[in-house]
């Protein structure tokens, strides 16, 4: 049986993440990047689809955990009736290879512990050939184009094919292990000094952690979310995945599983906003020269999404052979999601481009052509229906944030031509941002509702019309505005959260209602500073982390009703939202001209 969500822990080398449990099992791992077949999946699954554990054999009376400060080391100790270890893990920056290092520290008595070393490339189903290196210092596991090597004093054997070992720590004594991931067809990677590759990864993090700005309240709360931002970015490209995890249920026991391994163009001015608000421009210039390479080629093919390297081929499919988290199937790999048509993402490029260029962050010289090139192609498909922000599969409709979003796009792209002198032809760029401000005030607000709505002619709400004032097309102060936040409160809230659907749609799926999405709860608290309504945006953003886990790590949703977190974890956009709900409560609290998230217009 797999820990609930919140009860891992995350580690990794910017290039790849693990899950630990509270319980000394690591049982999530994908090798060697983000994106590749998972080797540990016992989240999925049963220990026998792989896991790492390492934990004292005795009962444990007594367990607690935290990380490191500012770092991404993970230290959990367990105390027993003969004495307490600490377990310490942690992923050094990526060198020649992918190491993960557990550390058995013993602080007192002597404490009898158990490894339990279970290998099943290819999401939990191949299982290795195990053997001993030439010389006898490590233990090959080889299946296909994967090889993983472990080095430790211990003595280990093989039981029911799975690598075990018995042995004990007092205190004073560290006891290492140390996995490390190569392709099967080159030499054994040489082996690392642990104690080296502690100091060496604490020194990384601490010295990254140096370089935040934020200096206002929650400040442990968004450097927490900084590390986890940066622990979620392929290091070699700059692009951020939604999430290292696939297929956790965004409600115990449905089909809403998605993999979340990826990275959407949706996140990216949230994202940079987040990261140059925070002092953190090399990031966010690696993550806009990701957006810039991604989006490359004909503005007609643009995704929503991509792979970490920027592969645009993310065809789904179901791992059968794995039960599912608790037993919520299907599992799936890869996203069909990639191939919608969600004109949101147009309108999220431009003005991601146009946030880079107010905060003087440099930009390719090639930035403006594509710009131009997408806003060329939008005009002709903005008044299509699409499949909205939420992805929702079947026939599309005219989404009102999607046609915000295209407002946004030819809007800042008329910002920047007439700030920074591009040439452009702006008159027909005028007259369409006109036309589609006229349009979604016209057909997407109902007035017996006195709200904006999901979609055209739909008397249902969604959460990410919470976004328009914060994306510019209306004021927080005009009236619309206003009566939507009141709709919201009224009918999409559930135990002081928001849902991203209108709980009164009757939908065609057979499952259960999903949990509160988190960044739309904070999107709701960025509305009310713009709102003024400082109180109320705090007492939300309180309830938002105080769910989070004891590490500080947020999924994607929270079941209020299980107490429970939901979704892909952790969520890169939970934790980018809850970074720029802190910039806004902290810059509104010291009276600044505006918040973070309300953006350059």
């Amino acid at each position: 049986m797999s820990c609930r969500i919140e009860d891992y822990g995350l580690i990794g080398d910017c290039e790849t993440a693990a899950l630990v449990g509270r319980d000394g099992s690591i049982d999530w791992l994908c090798w060697p990047a983000f994106d590749s077949d998972a080797c540990f999946a016992a989240i999925l699954g049963t220990r026998k689809n792989g896991r790492w554990l390492i934990a004292p054999v005795e009962e444990i009376k007594k367990s607690s955990r935290r990380y490191w400060d500012n770092t991404l080391i993970l230290e959990t100790c367990f105390e027993t009736a003969d004495g307490a270890v600490a377990l310490i893990d942690f992923m050094p920056p990526r060198g020649h290879a992918s190491d993960v290092v557990r550390l058995v520290r013993g602080i007192s008595g002597r404490v009898k512990l158990r490894m339990e070393l279970v290998i099943r490339f290819g999401f939990g189903t191949d299982i290795p050939w195990v053997k001993r290196a030439e010389d006898g210092s490590a233990l090959l596991a080889i299946c296909g184009q994967d090889m993983t090597v472990l080095r430790t004093p211990v003595e280990t054997r093989g039981e029911d094919l799975t690598t075990v070992a018995d042995f004990e720590v007092s205190a004073g004594e560290t006891m290492p292990f140390v996995l490390t991931y190569a392709p099967s067809h080159l030499p054994v990677p040489k082996p690392i000094n642990p104690a080296t590759a502690l100091q060496e990864t604490e020194d990384f993090w601490i010295e990254w952690c140096s370089r935040c700005s934020h200096a206002g309240e929650h400040r442990d709360l968004v450097m927490r979310s900084l590390i986890t931002l940066k622990a979620l970015t392929y290091a070699p490209t700059g692009g951020i995945v939604a999430a290292p995890t696939t297929s956790l249920p965004e409600k115990l026991g449905g089909m809403r599983n998605w993999d979340y391994r990826f990275c959407w163009l949706r996140d990216a001015t949230f994202t940079l906003l987040a990261l140059m608000n925070s002092g953190y421009t090399e990031e966010a210039s690696a993550w806009h020269n990701w957006l810039l390479r991604a989006a490359a080629g004909a503005p007609a093919n643009m995704q929503i999404m991509y792979g970490i390297m920027g592969q645009r081929r993310l065809s789904e499919w179901e791992a059968d052979w794995l039960p599912g988290y608790e037993g919520a199937r299907p599992v799936r790999i890869g996203n069909a999601a990639h191939a919608q048509l969600q004109l949101d993402v147009y309108g999220e490029l431009i003005d991601a481009f146009h946030q880079a260029r107010m905060t003087e962050l440099k930009l390719d010289d090639e930035s403006w052509a594509l710009e131009c090139a997408v806003l060329k192609h939008l005009a002709e498909v903005w008044d299509q229906p699409d499949h909205g922000i939420w992805e929702r599969r079947g026939a599309g409709r005219h989404y009102v944030f999607s046609k915000v979003m295209t407002w946004v796009a030819f809007d800042r792209g008329i910002k920047s031509a007439e700030k920074f002198g591009f040439k452009a032809p702006l008159a027909k760029w005028r007259s369409l941002r006109d036309t589609i401000h006229r349009e979604v005030c016209e057909r997407g607000f109902d007035p017996s509702l006195n709200s904006f709505v999901e979609s055209y002619g739909s008397q249902l709400l969604d959460a990410s019309i919470l976004l328009l004032p914060s994306v510019g097309f209306l004021p927080a102060s005009d009236s619309r505005v206003r009566g939507t936040l009141a709709a919201i409160e009224q009918y999409m809230m559930r135990d002081g959260f928001v849902l991203r659907h209108d709980p009164r749609e009757i939908s065609d799926e057979k499952q259960p209602i999903e949990g509160a999405f988190l960044a739309c709860s904070l999107w709701l608290a960025d509305a009310y500073v713009l709102a003024g309504e400082i109180d109320k945006a705090q007492a939300l953003f309180d309830r938002v982390v105080g769910i989070a886990n004891d590490l500080g790590l947020l999924a994607e949703e929270f079941d209020s009703g299980e107490g429970r977190q939901t979704g892909n974890f952790p969520q890169a956009l939970t934790h980018i939202a809850l970074i720029n709900t802190a910039h806004n409560l902290s810059d509104a609290k010291q009276a600044s001209e505006k918040p973070a998230m309300q953006r350059s217009k």
